[in-house]
């Protein structure tokens, strides 16, 4: 089964803000994809099973960068 979620991220202002978020996120377990929207701020992430939001602000943070409240 694949999970497909969305987030939007703050602050993400050029290529290095979407790689720092990208790579947070693919580190997380069961993660099998990272799509960043520069220009939204939206992230969609693929993954085996549902994602912990705490898992989730905590790699973005981890990045430099907020998680939006949905």
């Amino acid at each position: 089964m694949t999970v497909t979620s969305t987030y939007t991220v703050k602050g993400m202002t050029c290529s290095h803000c979407v790689n720092a978020v990208t790579e947070e996120l693919t580190a997380l377990p069961g993660v099998a994809g990272v799509q960043v929207d520069l220009s939204s701020g939206g992230v969609t992430v693929t993954s085996e099973a549902p994602l912990a939001d705490d898992a989730v602000r905590a790699a973005v943070d981890e990045a430099g960068y907020e998680l939006a409240d949905a």
